[in-house]
């Protein structure tokens, strides 16, 4: 699922990441906490709407997980690295949330989402042939992943090779086979595959940062140790995201989590997440840190989820944590 492979850079850098809540404190049925100790001034009680839109990180509190594809280093032709490198360029993160919505919420099927976006995106035009041969391009076993696997197949076909996309399980599982050749491509997120790879190779420090060209370089030496290369970032970025309603966003004037700290710290902000976000870096911890926001009650849900996309629908949360490049965030 989607929220496997955002749980991988949840923890980085966090030495006590390991520690899950094993529950909700002192949770009603609801699962929503007693206020929190810190919290100040009255907040920005929930705002029903259907409409989300993501706050921006105006201060970098995510590191850069970019789409990236990831290549077995026996069959990183140059030939292949350009035909995928077509699909980074035009890729940015409006257009994956346009994507994710032709699937999830149109119900089309991933082949035809990309079909139609690489047409209209001229993906196709001049592509060089390549030495040939068969490609397995591995897929997540999320919609996102599985529509950019789709567009790297149509690469490589028009490359010249034989492409298929297979679907496959997580990192653990997937990210050995690529090593192995037993898959030969694989669409990846910069700053989790980096982190990950950190760990295969004994690294204790963090390599990654909202940097995106520093946490690249940091990829490609690490990739280099496991034969692994990576072709070029996209501008697209899925990565945890903070969502309020537009009505929410309207009322209290705040677009960015800067704002959102400034206007809302209080005891009426309802912040809602999986129960890891209380203790993950990147989540409650690190809005309380690097923005300041104190919030008065905390709401276990999942992981940018549909409990959490239903509580700042019907106005039972304030604030949620919503991926980046989800579909709910498509206008139209």
């Amino acid at each position: 699922m989607r929220a496997g492979r955002r749980l991988s850079i949840a923890v980085v850098g966090a030495v006590a990441a390991a520690g899950m809540l094993a529950g909700c404190g002192d949770a009603g049925s609801s699962g929503t906490e007693a206020p929190q100790q810190g919290a100040s001034g009255e907040g920005c009680a929930p705002v029903a709407g259907e409409q989300l839109i993501a706050l921006a990180d105006d201060k970098a509190l995510q590191n850069a997980d970019n789409i990236i594809p990831a290549i077995n280093a026996q069959v990183a032709t140059p030939q292949l690295v350009a035909a995928l490198d077509k699909v980074s360029a035009v890729l940015d993160t409006p257009k994956l949330v346009q994507l994710n919505k032709a699937v999830d919420v149109d119900r089309k099927s991933a082949q035809a989402a990309a079909q139609e976006f690489s047409a209209a995106n001229g993906l196709t035009d001049g592509v060089e042939r390549g030495p040939g041969g068969k490609i397995t391009v591995g897929a997540g076993n999320f919609t996102e992943s599985e529509i950019i696997a789709e567009l790297y197949k149509i690469q490589l076909s028009a490359a010249g090779y034989q492409a298929t996309v297979q679907q496959i399980g997580n990192r653990e599982l997937y990210e050995p086979a690529l090593e192995k050749g037993e898959i030969q491509v694989v669409p990846e997120y910069a700053a989790t595959m980096a982190e990950f790879l950190k760990g295969k190779t004994g690294g204790t420090d963090t390599v990654s940062s909202p940097d995106v060209q520093q946490t690249v370089t940091a990829l490609r030496g690490l990739g280099e140790q496991v034969g692994i290369s990576f072709g070029a970032p996209a501008a697209a970025q899925s990565q945890n995201a903070f969502a309020v309603t537009e009505q929410f966003a309207a009322k209290y004037g705040v677009r960015t989590l800067s704002e959102l700290a400034e206007k809302c710290s209080g005891t009426a902000t309802v912040l809602g997440g999986p129960p890891e976000c209380q203790e993950r870096p990147f989540c409650k911890p690190g809005l309380e840190q690097t923005y300041g926001l104190s919030v008065g009650s905390f709401s276990s849900l999942d992981q940018g989820g549909p409990l959490t996309k239903t509580g700042l629908r019907n106005g039972t949360i304030s604030v949620g944590l919503v991926f980046s490049t989800d579909a709910a965030y498509a206008t139209s």
